[in-house]
């Protein structure tokens, strides 16, 4: 999906629909090193005073492995992501399996679930 459909419009300003939508528009925001849009999706009791960037990597891709609830009319959902990246050249992934709250009808991102399958920032 091209980032004019998916992501520039949550960048600027219009709520994704789904946690999934939200998803990809902050993996896209990290990309483009947009830090306001990943703290501003971020649910406030758990985001951080600021993000790091690091200039050695650069994401390569995303693919979404697995979403659970989430949809228009859910409260919560779950997004298991690989997202690809090069560091100093050399490459790599990641994987994370995220929760996604509303927050004032908003989709808003929680944190990580570890893999005990306790939720991260509790």
């Amino acid at each position: 999906m091209a980032y004019d459909e998916c992501c520039e419009p949550a960048h600027q300003g219009h709520s994704p629909a789904t946690a999934e939508a939200l998803m990809r528009s902050r993996y896209s925001a990290f990309a483009l090193d947009d830090d306001a849009y990943v703290l501003s999706s971020w649910h406030p009791d758990t985001r951080p005073a600021r993000v790091e960037p690091d200039s050695h990597l650069k994401w390569m891709g995303l693919d979404i492995l697995e979403t659970v609830g989430g949809g228009m009319f859910d409260a919560e959902g779950v997004v298991e992501f690989r997202a690809h990246y090069k560091d100093h050249g050399k490459r790599g992934d990641m994987v994370e399996r995220s929760r996604f709250v509303r927050h004032d009808g908003q989709w808003v991102y929680w944190g990580p679930i570890l893999t005990n399958g306790s939720l991260a920032n509790i």
